[in-house]
Parts: structure tokens; C-alpha cells; sequence
């Protein structure tokens, strides 16, 4: 099955294709969106995920009395790193190659790919293994080594797994999120034997079979690597420490078995010292796994004669995060630690899959971050702002207070306006967003009847009584909206008649 027909976001991608695993060519959200909310699978996936992850962070979070408080001083940590950021990198920079690590500053995508490719084609190795990282995902690293001939395992399980299925992440945690338990086994089954050792013979779609089809296929490619890429959760800049945190120990092989290990981190994942990184180890798992504490949390410092990689190369990865620092509404977007949590709660995520972004960032956090990192001058970009009802449930839950909803009617402006903004360290011109006559129509009738309130009850009045007849899809016009939603039930009486029968009769009362 190919991603385009599996993962509902609008179109084929071929197996030849030379950006195969990148976003490259992605439609509009609007129209990715359309045909996602379509599949009924991928929406029946997407919510029972959704909501079990939600529900145990909820809980998890409420375990801690001074939760408000640790987010308020992740927010502030954060602040105070971005408004000093060239002060700590330079201490990072420093301590890492105190510690035996080479430093290199990549400013954009093709910088970092071509410094990583580089570097595993000076060790004479032509496969990799690597953790799970976001970084790596923005630039396109893997489809990068695969046209200079460097093929790239992904070790993490639902990485894996969208590997595979030369499909594309869809979330920022669980990137197989739009994959059920049956559709996994399938993917086990056809393609493991294309990467290596093949899956058992009668593999069922149990969790426990899964994973350890997994593990056996993995394990041969840990032992066999001699070259890791990784990314970074943190970077402690007082002694150049790389901290990742993982569930399952795939990342914690990469990080040691290897000769050589390189890192590609944004440049906004550094922390000033350890008791700043206490926070956000506190903030982190809770908000993206549930748990109290990472089952792995993995630190190195450069490299040491006795254990662990020879050679350690961190690539700091800029790539449009400077010019997201240059805004002071929108630069907050830069306090993201990946948690995902604003995904979990957003019902627009949850209808439409990660897909829809095109980007490596999907959901809510991934509307404000990519049109900052790329620019809104595409269609793509310019539609993410528009991504979202506004709800502010993606800001009740972030754990360093990320004003979601006020970046993205910002990011809005800008597109409407257009104008010019800096991009890559260029001047890039926007393009004014078009507006929809059906919704403009719609917006001038929804105004013209709460202006007569007469209309406004007879029409309440109507609904009440057509109950029973309620359809479940709109005709005409309305057709598109049902389409990828379900009609709502009526209540059983209108607003104005409840608050008539219950409030007037108190008024009169006196009560």
C-alpha cells in the first residue's frame, strides 16, 4: 500500500521519486485536509489515539501540585535562552570541542545535509542507524544520503514502521499514528525482508509479536553500524552535553555502539546549565508520554578513549530559526520541546491527521513553526495559520506556555497583509491571501440573522420541531461540510425556550 492511498493526504508519491520521504510537493492544507477527513479509518485512528494519549497525560500532569509553576519557569528558561542564544552556543561550542567534539554551523537544510553527508562518506561506510529526530526529518537527511548513496535505517519503532511503508511521519511522538495494529503487521510482512531480516513466518498483529519482530530485525543493524545519526532533545551549553530521552532503548544503541555519531540539533535546544535541564525533565515526559520520568534518558559529552563513539560531530542546525527569533510575537514558537501534547487536544488534528501540514512539524505547534522556519510565501505555508479553530486547547497544555492561538492569528495578519519578511537571509515578498465567496456569504447571512432576533427564534422554533427529520449530511452547499464531519444531534429544546422555562419562572417568583 502506498502512503498516498494509506495515509488519506491527497496524493501518490513513487517509489523513484529522488525527495521519496520528504514533504516536497505537498497540496495546501485545505485541500490535504479534504480528502483526510475523508477516510473514515484514518479519522477512527487518529481519535482513539488522540484521546488515550490525552487522557493519561492528564492525569499524569495532575499528580503535581506545582505544575503551573514548573510551566511557568519552562517558559521563562526558555525566554531567557533565546534572548542570550548566541552567548550559550558559543559556550557550547567550547565545551563540545573541549570535550573532543567538532562543532559545524549548518544555515540551512542543503548546508546540514551536505556537512552530514560528508562526514559518513569520509568513514567509507554507506549505511547509518538513527535515533528518532525531528531535525533530521525537517531537512530531508535521509532522501540526502540516499542520492549520495548512503542508505539510512530508522531504529525507532514507529519510525520504523513509516519506513517501511514509504510512508511519512504524522506526529510528533507516535509518527505511526495513523496506522492501526492490522495495517502494521501487513507492512512487517511485505517490506522487512526489503530492509533486512524478514518478518516471522505467521506474524499476527498482537503489540508484543510486533515489537519483537522489530527487535529481531533491528538488532543485526546495531551490531553491524558503524555510523549513528542522532538528534538532541537538550544541550547542556555549560559542558556541551547532548541529552535524548526515549521509550524503548533503540536510541540508546545508536548512541554507543557506533564509531562514529553525528547530531543534528536545532540551535534553539540548548539550555544554559542542569538545574535549568531539571525542569524541562520534569515537563517533558509527563506532557508526551505520561510518564513521571523517560525510560531512557541518554547524556554523552564528547568522547572518551574508553567507551561509547571515537569520533562525536554535532551539526547546529539554524535553517530559519534565526529569522523566528527577529519576531517577537512569533519567536515563542522556538520554546517547543517537542512533547506533542498540543497535537493530542486539537480537534482539527484529529480529523485531518499530520499529513495535511506537509511538514515535519504537524498539528498546532507545526502551524506556527513551519510558516516561521520556511516563510509563508507558498500556498502550503501561507494556509497552516488557517489550521485552526482558535480553540486555545493546544495552550492549556503546553508545558512551557506556548500562546499558540495569538502566534497564529499573527502569522495570519501576515499572510493577509503581504508584504515582505525576512526568509533564509533574504527579503521575500508574500502574497495576500484570497478569500472564499461561499464563506463570505455565509459570514454576511449568519450576521443578518442574529441582527433579528425575530428570525433568529423562528428559525430555532423550525429546528426544534424537524427534529426527528434531521438528516445526516446537508444538501447542496452544506454537503462539503458533512462530508468530513458528523452532524451534531439537535438538543432537545432551543437555548431561548430552556432559559424561558427555567430563569423567567425564578423571575417571577422572586427566587
Amino acid at each position: 500500500m502506498s502512503s498516498g492511498e494509506g495515509a488519506g493526504y491527497g496524493f501518490r508519491r513513487r517509489r523513484d521519486d529522488t525527495v521519496s520521504g520528504t514533504y516536497l510537493g505537498m497540496p495546501a492544507f485545505p485541500r490535504a485536509a479534504t480528502a483526510a477527513t475523508r477516510d473514515r479509518q484514518l479519522r477512527a485512528n487518529l481519535t482513539h489515539a488522540t484521546h488515550t494519549i490525552r487522557d493519561k497525560r492528564a492525569r499524569a500532569v495532575a499528580e503535581l501540585p506545582d505544575w503551573a509553576r514548573l510551566r511557568a519557569a519552562g517558559a521563562a528558561i526558555k525566554d531567557r535562552t533565546l534572548r542570550h542564544l548566541d552567548g550559550y552556543l558559543e559556550q557550547l561550542e567550547a565545551a563540545v570541542t573541549a570535550a573532543g567534539g567538532q562543532v559545524h554551523w549548518a544555515e540551512d537544510a542543503e548546508a546540514a545535509n551536505r556537512i552530514v553527508t560528508e562526514l559518513v562518506l569520509a568513514t567509507g561506510e554507506r549505511e547509518v542507524v538513527k535515533v528518532k529526530s525531528m531535525a533530521t526529518q525537517e531537512i530531508g537527511l535521509n532522501a540526502a544520503l540516499e542520492r549520495a548513496g548512503v542508505r539510512a535505517y530508522e531504529t525507532d519503532l514507529a519510525e520504523l514502521i513509516v519506513q517501511l511503508g514509504d510512508d511519512l511521519p504524522s506526529h510528533i511522538l507516535v509518527p505511526a499514528i495513523h496506522r492501526n495494529r492490522r495495517e502494521i503487521r501487513d507492512i512487517f510482512r511485505e517490506r522487512m525482508a526489503d530492509w533486512g531480516r524478514p518478518a516471522p513466518e505467521g506474524l499476527s498483529d498482537r503489540p508484543a509479536d510486533l515489537a519483537e519482530a522489530a527487535r529481531l530485525h533491528l538488532r543485526q543493524k546495531f551490531l553491524d553500524a558503524k555510523v549513528a545519526v542522532s538528534g538532541a532533545n537538550f544541550m547542556v551549553a555549560e559542558t556541551g552535553t547532548m541529552v535524548v530521552v526515549e521509550s524503548e532503548g533503540n536510541g540508546r544503541m545508536c548512541l554507543t555502539l557506533p564509531e562514529t555519531l553525528i547530531s543534528v540539533v536545532g540551535i534553539e535546544k540548548v539550555v544554559p546549565g542542569w538545574r535549568d535541564l531539571e525542569v524541562f525533565l520534569q515537563l517533558l515526559p509527563r506532557s508526551s508520554t505520561a510518564e513521571r520520568m523517560n525510560p531512557y534518558t541518554s547524556m554523552w559529552t564528547g568522547t572518551t578513549d574508553d567507551d561509547g563513539p571515537r569520533a562525536f560531530h554535532l551539526v547546529l542546525l539554524d535553517n530559519g530559526r534565526t529569522d523566528t527569533l527577529a519576531d517577537t510575537v512569533g519567536r515563542q514558537a522556538l520554546r517547543c520541546i517537542r512533547c506533542s501534547a498540543c497535537l493530542n487536544v486539537c480537534p482539527v488534528y484529529e480529523r485531518a491527521g499530520g499529513h495535511a501540514y506537509g511538514s515535519a512539524y504537524p498539528g498546532p505547534i507545526g502551524a506556527i513553526l513551519t510558516p516561521q522556519l520556511r516563510g509563508v510565501g507558498s500556498e502550503l505555508d501561507a494556509s497552516l495559520p488557517y489550521a485552526s479553530s482558535l480553540c486555545g486547547a493546544c495552550y492549556e497544555v503546553c508545558p512551557v506556555a506556548i500562546d499558540i492561538p495569538e502566534v497564529l492569528v499573527h502569522l495570519r495578519e501576515r499572510v493577509v497583509e503581504g508584504g515582505e519578511v525576512a526568509e533564509n537571509g533574504r527579503r521575500v515578498r508574500l502574497r495576500p491571501a484570497r478569500g472564499h465567496a461561499a464563506e463570505r456569504a455565509a459570514m454576511r447571512a449568519a450576521r443578518w440573522t442574529l441582527d433579528h432576533p425575530g428570525v433568529l427564534r423562528a428559525g430555532q422554533r423550525l429546528a426544534g420541531r424537524m427534529r426527528g427529520l434531521q438528516p445526516r449530511r446537508l444538501p447542496g452547499p452544506g454537503r462539503a461540510w458533512t462530508a468530513s464531519r458528523d452532524l451534531p444531534p439537535l438538543p432537545a429544546e432551543p437555548f431561548r425556550e430552556w432559559w424561558r422555562r427555567t430563569r423567567g419562572e425564578r423571575r417571577e417568583t422572586g427566587r
